[in-house]
């Protein structure tokens, strides 16, 4: 029946990567310090999946969703739409209360996975100014 065809850790994956690129070009991810992954869902031939994430901001900590659609089949295969929302901020200290907050507005009936932003996010180049310009 193909159980456990494609079937990949939660957060990893071709989706996911673009995902994870997609959210590193609107937001710095050295301020990143959270995020968590709900369970991709797959229908009608599309891949769908979702993350909460915690970037501090100054004094305050704002949440972002980041969702996406990744066509698996068909003839659109490979077409791929991401999108990054603010949906709160709040204080430092108000971490649990804006995740809760989140949760509910994703509507999402399991809790998402916690992933290191370290590991979530692509590999990037070193800075080029750290050293000097690069050959």
């Amino acid at each position: 029946m193909g159980a456990g065809v494609g079937v990949t850790e939660p957060g990893t994956g071709p989706g996911w990567a673009r995902l994870a690129q997609a959210v590193a070009e609107q937001l710095p991810p050295v301020e990143v310090d959270g995020v968590w992954v709900f369970s991709a869902v797959r229908h009608e031939g599309r891949e769908y999946g979702t993350a909460v994430l915690s970037r501090v901001d100054g004094d305050r900590r704002r949440i972002y969703t980041a969702r996406y659609v990744l066509a698996l089949k068909g003839k659109e295969r490979g077409k791929f739409e991401a999108s990054v929302l603010e949906v709160g901020s709040g204080p430092l200290e108000a971490l649990a209360q804006l995740l809760q907050d989140a949760h509910r507005r994703i509507d999402d009936e399991h809790p998402p996975l916690a992933v290191s932003p370290e590991r979530w996010f692509p590999p990037s180049s070193p800075p080029s100014d750290v050293n000097g310009p690069s050959r």
